[in-house]
């Protein structure tokens, strides 16, 4: 697996606090390398903040031909005509109550769970990312769930599944999240600071 290879099974995640350049020119540079897709994930912006940030990084992403993924503010990615959306548990389902889910394309979800697994799937998730896989710097005081976990949640559902937590560029790791069933890896801070 050449890392060209390695790149098509990975969705970067954004995370600009932990970019060491400006954090287009970063988006630019990860685009470059052309990841499956890129989820804007942006935690701390408030709606209209990130609304302006993710005009900037859709125009990025669409210039490299890298699929955007909105994060969390579903209302922001309608007015942008951003048809991906990424979501905690909790707001898929808000999204569900709402039956806007006409609206987007892929709907991805975050789960620590085998039954929220289940829970996202049945409330209409396209795809999962399931983690934390391995020990990671964000979570440092939790213990990684682990390949077996990574397994079980491939096992119980129909949808792609993407490992994510302390994942690496690195062909033996994605080889070994693939070998447990997974479609692929999520990557942040490796990306955050790549050239």
């Amino acid at each position: 697996m050449c890392r060209e290879e390695i790149f098509q099974n990975v969705i970067a995640v954004s995370n600009r606090k932990l970019c060491t350049r400006p954090f287009p020119e970063q988006i630019e540079i990860v685009c470059r390398h052309r990841p499956q897709s890129l989820i804007l994930r942006e935690k701390d912006l408030n709606e209209s903040e990130y609304g302006k940030l993710g005009q900037e990084v859709k125009e990025i992403c669409k210039k490299y031909q890298v699929t955007c993924i909105y994060h969390t503010f579903y209302e922001e990615a309608k007015k942008a005509g951003v048809r991906n959306i990424h979501l905690p548990l909790w707001k898929l389902e808000e999204l569900n109550e709402e039956d806007g889910q006409r609206d987007f394309d892929l709907i991805g979800a975050s789960i620590h769970s085998v039954e929220e697994a289940k829970k996202a799937e049945k409330l209409g998730a396209t795809y999962l990312t399931a983690g934390h896989i391995y020990e990671t710097g964000c979570k440092p005081d939790l213990p990684p769930r682990g390949l077996n976990f990574l397994k079980e949640v491939c096992q119980v559902v129909d949808i792609p599944v993407y490992a994510i937590g302390g994942i690496r560029l690195e062909k033996q790791q994605i080889a070994e999240i693939q070998k447990a069933g997974a479609r692929g890896a999520c990557i942040m801070s490796e990306l955050m600071r790549i050239s």
